[in-house]
């Protein structure tokens, strides 16, 4: 997908001026609550009216005020999934679904019912009226009814901002698996960078309804880096779990790593890079349960603090350490570290 926008819209005191091109099927809208990202997906799916400018979805206009153009909103053929679920409430589940695949053209109704039915695993919601459903069931239904409308491209305006963190991340493996299973572009919209991280590869930066940056999620979360009390955080995405000395075993790069907690065959965890303790020879002793063998990478600067990208084996960590240390343990590119971590250090995410 290829999205050209180049467009204005005053609203009260609010001012949204961008011009930009962005290609790719995770597309993300990160910034923060009042810098008009709802309003920039609302003039894309064409639920407000740019006071200029044009529009294009995948080289086709959308809206162009110099050729008095402007595709109404059920024309555009974009899905929306909102905050809120915003069901019928006087609709079973099945009809909530078939809402939108009813008024698509039967050509282009390429995605069935049964076929989404699979993939949300709601089959045995479909008879069921939506006030008797719980908060996530209703977002995969919502979900649902989006993909089943058959759209050329889904846009997400802050999905899982209403969920808290067991249910989004319940959530976000139907977003993603539904998108790919039908082979769906997305806009996702968000504020939250472990949100933009785990669903987008190319983010647009927002702020004051202007452009700040287009980037991929990875060179977005580095450049926030020491901008913010939080440090930064390390998304690790890992499979083969076995139990071992009464914790969590994955495999990592061409050691593993070991995690307290439940096992599960495939974990998404969060490591602060501040919880990571480099070493520049193999440590006599430690506490951690942690001690992987990396070499030094990339090192770059973290506002007060430096950045250092590990590989480790195959996979890459962060570690975030002050200038004095890169001194003091002779830290360069190529170098080889020891990394150490601790068991508890790690935290599940779902």
């Amino acid at each position: 997908m290829e999205l050209t926008f180049a467009a204005q819209k005053q609203l009260d005191k609010f001012f949204l001026d961008m011009d930009f091109t962005v290609a790719g099927d995770r597309i993300g809208i990160f910034g923060p609550s009042g810098c008009g990202k709802s309003t920039l997906v609302g003039l894309i799916a064409g639920l407000h009216k740019p006071d200029g400018g044009h529009i294009l979805i995948n080289g086709q206009p959308v809206f162009d005020s110099g050729k008095k153009l402007d595709i109404p909103a059920e024309h555009r053929r974009i899905g929306m999934v909102f905050q809120r679920p915003h069901l019928f409430p006087h609709l079973s589940v099945k009809a909530n679904l078939l809402y939108g695949y009813k008024r698509c053209e039967r050509d282009q109704r390429k995605i069935t019912l049964k076929n989404l039915v699979d993939v949300l695993q709601i089959g045995d919601l479909l008879n069921r009226g939506v006030n008797n459903l719980s908060g996530g069931e209703k977002q995969r239904v919502a979900i649902g009814r989006a993909v089943l409308s058959n759209p050329r491209m889904l846009i997400m305006d802050e999905p899982l901002s209403a969920l808290d963190d067991s249910l989004k991340f319940q959530i976000i493996p139907f977003l993603k698996k539904s998108c790919e299973a039908f082979a769906i572009p997305y806009l996702f919209i968000s504020h939250s960078l472990t949100e933009m991280r785990i669903m987008a590869e190319r983010v647009l930066n927002m702020t004051d309804g202007r452009v700040a940056g287009l980037m991929t999620a990875e060179e977005l979360a580095r450049s926030l880096m020491g901008k913010g009390p939080a440090p930064y955080i390390n998304l690790l995405k890992l499979k083969r779990a076995r139990r071992l000395d009464g914790m969590s075993a994955y495999n990592f790069g061409d050691t593993q790593l070991l995690i307290s907690g439940d096992s599960r065959e495939e974990a998404l965890v969060e490591l602060p890079s501040t919880d990571i303790i480099l070493f520049k020879r193999h440590p006599e002793a430690t506490s951690a349960r942690n001690l992987l063998h990396c070499r030094v990478s990339e090192i770059f600067e973290a506002g007060t603090r430096v950045g250092i990208e590990l590989a480790c084996g195959k996979d890459k960590l962060v570690a975030v350490i002050v200038k004095e240390s890169v001194q003091d343990l002779q830290i360069g590119k190529g170098v080889e570290i020891f990394a150490a971590i601790k068991a508890t250090a790690f935290r599940p995410l779902g």
